[in-house]
């Protein structure tokens, strides 16, 4: 029996915050001092200690009460691996949530001990994808949670700003396993992807905020390349600490899952059709957003005003990406962000004349029409067919469902209208209501003319 999401989060958040403040520590010895600087009228913190070559600055981050915070508890942290062991043993062991292969994990481990995502790198792809089960506290399907992908993104202003330089990457890789080589770029003065003997690969990514261009353009701060990518700028924005769940657990930045949510909308209908990674693409998205519409409603309705406020492209993209997924979990969605069906392109009701039936406890007529090939179940009140298309009080149910037949194209088409058109009520169904059915049937008299 799956452990209750609360008591999963929980235990997440004990771990997320013991890794936390080990990671701080580790970062940010005890014989040192912070010190803050005004740029560009923000405030950012830096952390100030002696070396041989004089004074040394290491960046810590934007000024935020929890950041503060962190600072002021500097000198009385102290390490508690064995019980971070433990958390994380619960949560995989217990609690079934998932962790990287080993291979993964390790490397993912020195990137963070290097400062990779202390430099605000963020870990984006599948293995990000690993960290939202506990951080959400539920199971997601197993097939969609494997890679052999490890892929990096950071905004090239951020790596620039940082004055900051990890190792170079390839070094740090091959710490972990000697066999990692650069791969060769179509522009070969650039290396983007590292490879090991094994076929595990390191990709570092950065948006792609200009015109398209297929140049890498440098990350300073991590002394590599990065391929630009459209749409990741929507991606990597604003994201979340979390914790990978590899030994005693690696603290990481990974996108909101709302913004990893949507962004797999929008690159699985630029991926070519019916390839494995769209597939990919649509399960996570489609689980994820089966989650969020109970977990982070007022966040995914945000996330996706956002996305959709950028313009035709973006909207197109949405809407056609949400047309991948299945008809419950797209109709929770529009739900939630309050759009109507018919933003799905190619979206439509149609009927085959199915019989009809009374359901003596509703009080409703039912029948069954389909959208997508998936089914939808419509129902008239009878209060809709009394009031509205003749059918007098006092008949019987067989004499209702012989008024229905006589009736059924334009009750067929108010179905439609309603299902398409107005705010979603329930997913996959529609019920036409006494009220309801005036405006209706003037909307499609107007679509008629």
């Amino acid at each position: 029996m799956p452990a209750p999401a609360l008591t999963v989060q929980t235990t997440y958040a004990e771990l997320l915050d013991r890794c936390r403040i080990t990671a701080f520590q580790d970062a940010f010895p005890k014989d040192g001092a912070f010190v803050p600087k005004i740029v560009k009228e923000k405030r950012y913190w830096y952390f100030q200690q002696k070396s041989d070559a004089g004074r040394e600055q290491k960046y810590v981050g934007p000024e935020t009460p929890e950041l503060l915070e962190q600072i002021s508890q500097h000198k009385q942290a102290r390490d508690d691996e064995r019980e971070r062991r433990v958390l994380a043993s619960t949560l995989v062991r217990s609690f079934g949530m998932p962790r990287p292969i080993k291979e993964i994990g390790n490397i993912v481990a020195a990137l963070a001990k290097a400062g990779v995502f202390r430099l605000r790198g963020i870990l984006v792809g599948t293995v990000a994808y690993q960290v939202y089960p506990p951080m959400l506290g539920v199971r997601l399907p197993q097939a969609i949670l494997q890679t052999g992908d490890v892929d990096i993104a950071q905004f090239r202003n951020i790596s620039v700003a940082v004055e900051e330089r990890t190792p170079p990457v390839l070094d740090l890789l091959k710490n972990v396993d000697e066999t990692f080589r650069p791969v060769a770029h179509l522009h070969q003065k650039n290396v983007t992807s590292y490879i090991a003997k094994g076929g595990l690969r390191v990709d570092f990514l950065t948006p792609n905020e200009g015109a398209d261009t297929d140049v890498p353009q440098s990350l300073p701060a991590f002394q590599t390349d990065a391929e630009p990518l459209r749409f990741l700028d929507f991606l990597i924005y604003d994201p979340e600490p979390a914790v990978l769940l590899h030994d005693a657990g690696v603290y990481v930045l990974v996108p909101s899952p709302q913004r990893f949510a949507i962004h797999k909308l929008i690159v699985a209908r630029r991926r070519k059709q019916g390839t494995a990674k769209q597939d990919k693409d649509v399960q996570q998205s489609g689980a994820l957003l089966d989650v969020l519409n109970d977990k982070r409603p007022f966040e995914l309705k945000t996330a996706w005003e956002e996305a959709y406020d950028r313009g035709a492209t973006w909207q197109s993209l949405l809407r056609e990406g949400l047309g991948f997924i299945s008809a419950p979990i797209r109709d929770r969605v529009l739900r939630t962000v309050g759009r109507p069906r018919n933003i799905i392109p190619d979206l439509n009701l149609e009927f085959a004349d199915p019989v009809p039936h009374y359901d003596f406890q509703r009080d409703v007529v039912t029948f069954v029409g389909e959208a997508n090939k998936a089914a939808v179940r419509c129902a008239i009140s009878r209060e809709a067919l009394d009031d509205n298309f003749g059918a007098s009080t006092g008949l019987n149910n067989e004499q209702r469902l012989d008024k229905f037949r006589k009736n059924r194209a334009s009750i067929e088409g108010v179905a439609r209208e309603k299902y398409l058109n107005w705010p979603v009520e329930e997913p996959e169904t529609v019920l036409v209501k006494t009220m309801e059915v005036p405006k209706l049937l003037s909307k499609l008299s107007n679509s008629i003319e």
